[in-house]
């Protein structure tokens, strides 16, 4: 119990850092105006989730890597209450149409994505 404790921390600390840093480099190269860096973070969490999900599955010792890898690291990257800001704030500048297109690709990219980890871990490692 204490070791999945202490791996949740440790990969929580290195997902938090990954989203800021892609929240950074997403406002660097595309400006203020619409929540890339959120977006980004979640579409590629949940393409991971996809990936790591099976090559977990199919190693000796790999749900021992699962507290790290996916509540840790990608439970840190990605981000379901930024996305619920980001919707509103859009909403709130009376975007209505943005914030729709918004959450709606959030989650169908982001659940496209996770297929599309399932659909090339399978075919890489199995």
């Amino acid at each position: 119990m204490i070791t999945s404790i202490i791996q949740v921390a440790i990969g929580g600390a290195i997902g938090a850092v990954g989203r800021y840093l892609t929240g950074v480099a997403a406002v660097r190269m595309m400006g203020h105006g619409y929540p890339w860096g959120t977006l980004t973070v979640n579409i590629v969490g949940s393409f991971l989730m996809g990936v790591l999900i099976i090559v977990l599955m199919g190693k000796d010792g790999g749900v021992r890597m699962a507290p790290l890898l996916m509540t840790g690291v990608l439970g840190g990257f990605t981000t379901f209450s930024a996305f619920s800001l980001d919707a509103l704030t859009i909403f709130e500048r009376g975007q209505v149409g943005q914030a729709a297109l918004y959450v709606i690709a959030s989650v169908v990219l982001s659940l496209l994505a996770i297929v599309l980890g399932v659909m090339v871990a399978r075919g890489v490692w199995t």
